[in-house]
């Protein structure tokens, strides 16, 4: 009995992990979007996802870093090896010593982690007002209200409102805590060009990077709810078929 409550503790945990891990200490209210994995069912939208990483590539990576991911996992995203490649070597590495001692730079490779844009925090401060852009690879595990919070705050750069005093360098962001945030407003109606010939507005950019940020911080969130899913079916099973032999076993004492 002890071991079907542990399992069905274990099924819950990973069915409605992510569920929960948005509705702890809930304050703000976000603007309401819906996302693909969104639900005990969801499923990440490749295509949007894919589309986020180009907006991450293009727009964002100039100055948030994305560590803990390696360009091979974009193979996991849908892409091919040899586009994984091709995006891998977009981007210059530095590298070595070479024999002679020296380091050198290089195209990325598959196995390289993401490229830093700056090489330290103190050079990263310097060219951000003294701000340190947080690294994204778990941005959204780490950011209360996860992508609908990348969402908003994408979207929520305004004019401040009178009276609202402003700090020297700062821009106003309706959802940001404080409403002062050092990151200017970064995205514009077609900043980026789509292949899929998907329209490139704020929302729509906004909407996608914050897709593709989420499968980076968890890219096994499908089969742990396939799993949890398992589980469930599988208890449900268990305990009817224990309360039928519990029936039988009583009816023959009777």
């Amino acid at each position: 009995m002890k071991l079907s409550i542990k399992a069905v503790a274990l099924g819950a945990a990973l069915l409605l992990a992510p569920l929960t891990a948005r509705a702890v200490g809930e304050a703000t209210t976000y603007p309401e979007v819906h996302f693909s994995f969104d639900g005990i069912f969801g499923s990440f939208d490749r295509a949007a996802a894919q589309r986020g990483l180009q907006v991450y590539k293009e727009v964002c990576s100039t100055c948030h870093s994305m560590h803990l991911l390696s360009y091979r996992n974009l193979v996991d995203l849908g892409l091919t090896p040899e586009q994984a490649g091709a995006v891998a070597a977009s981007f210059t590495v530095t590298d070595g010593p070479n024999d002679e001692g020296a380091m050198f730079e290089r195209p990325g490779r598959l196995a390289d982690r993401f490229r830093r844009p700056y090489p330290n925090d103190n050079a990263a401060r310097a060219s951000n007002n003294g701000a340190l852009p947080p690294d994204l690879s778990v941005i959204t595990k780490a950011r209360e209200g996860g992508a609908e919070y990348i969402h908003a705050l994408l979207t929520g750069f305004r004019d401040p409102p009178p009276g609202f005093v402003m700090g020297s360098g700062m821009n106003y962001n309706a959802y940001f805590p404080g409403h002062q945030i050092a990151m200017p407003n970064i995205l514009n109606p077609d900043q980026v060009a789509y292949g899929d010939q998907t329209p490139a507005t704020v929302d729509q950019m906004a909407r996608d990077v914050a897709t593709f940020l989420t499968w980076a911080a968890e890219p096994e969130l499908e089969q742990r709810r396939a799993m949890g899913v398992k589980i469930i079916l599988f208890l449900i099973v268990l305990a009817g078929l224990t309360y039928a032999l519990k029936r039988k076993i009583w009816a023959d004492l009777h």
